[in-house]
């Protein structure tokens, strides 16, 4: 008995025999590292449009999300200390173990950081030099010792040099106690570095330490001193730039007179500290 077979099924078969590009190869690697190309085929996938079932469309690709700005690192840090507050507000409210134990993990974390930063900003200033502060002021006793003696040197060199530029103000009452005191020691400062010292009498009164001394007569105000007649004060006037430096008030030592006039006059401001 004769078996007929639909024709239509030879005439597909042998169309797809006939055209060597009608199956293309996916456009990928496959595990034998071969690259293959993806073609269209005329009939199946322009006249029948069977689509993805023949390769005749590229499936398509998952849109990919798009990547977030990185978080700054003054944002993580801010998200650290509210994530300790927290942990550490949790700890007492509702102190279990299991927060207590959260909370303590959390800060020893956070201490380890610390520390590793202490070190490194320790060994960078042991390799740089110019980050390092303590060479311009030793916090060591000896160090600290050195530039003091240095400081003394350079003050003293300088007040020997500025009795020919600076005079000083000196201001006083005749019934003032601690003037008393202070007067006998700007004096020694006076004699030693050969600094000129004008006596003013706020009260009118004489001081026997500075016999040549004037009644003031406005020159509390106009050096700057205010209204509020504070005395003793001192008050240093560059004779070169007629500019007064008012010192300081009340019972001050040699020393601190000394190194008042030595930093208002030899050191820029900002540069001692």
């Amino acid at each position: 008995m004769m078996i007929l077979r639909p024709r239509t099924s030879l005439t597909a078969l042998a169309a797809l025999l006939a055209a060597p590009s009608t199956l293309a190869l996916a456009a990928d690697r496959n595990g034998d590292g071969v690259e293959v190309e993806q073609k269209e085929d005329v009939l199946y996938c322009k006249e029948r449009r069977l689509g993805t079932w023949f390769y005749c469309e590229r499936p398509k690709e998952a849109p990919r999300a798009a990547a977030g700005p990185a978080a700054s690192a003054r944002s993580q840090l801010a998200a650290i200390s509210a994530n300790l507050e927290e942990l550490k507000a949790r700890a007492i409210l509702e102190p279990s173990a299991e927060n207590v134990t959260a909370y303590v993990r959390f800060q020893r974390e956070q201490l380890d950081r610390s520390s590793l930063f202490a070190d490194v900003w320790q060994r960078a200033l042991w390799q740089d030099p110019g980050l390092d502060y303590t060479l311009q002021r030793p916090v060591s006793t000896l160090g600290k010792r050195a530039w003091i003696d240095q400081r003394k040197t350079d003050r003293d060199l300088a007040m020997a040099k500025l009795s020919g530029r600076y005079g000083v103000f000196y201001f006083y009452a005749s019934s003032c106690g601690a003037c008393d005191i202070f007067a006998p020691i700007l004096k020694a400062v006076s004699d030693r570095y050969g600094l000129a010292v004008l006596a003013v009498s706020m009260d009118g009164g004489p001081t026997a330490t500075f016999p040549n001394y004037v009644v003031d007569a406005g020159q509390y105000e106009r050096l700057g001193l205010g209204t509020d007649r504070q005395v003793p004060a001192l008050v240093l006037f560059d004779s070169v730039t007629k500019q007064p430096m008012p010192i300081g008030y009340g019972i001050l030592s040699q020393d601190e007179i000394m190194d008042r006039v030595f930093q208002l006059t030899q050191v820029q401001p900002g540069s001692d500290f």
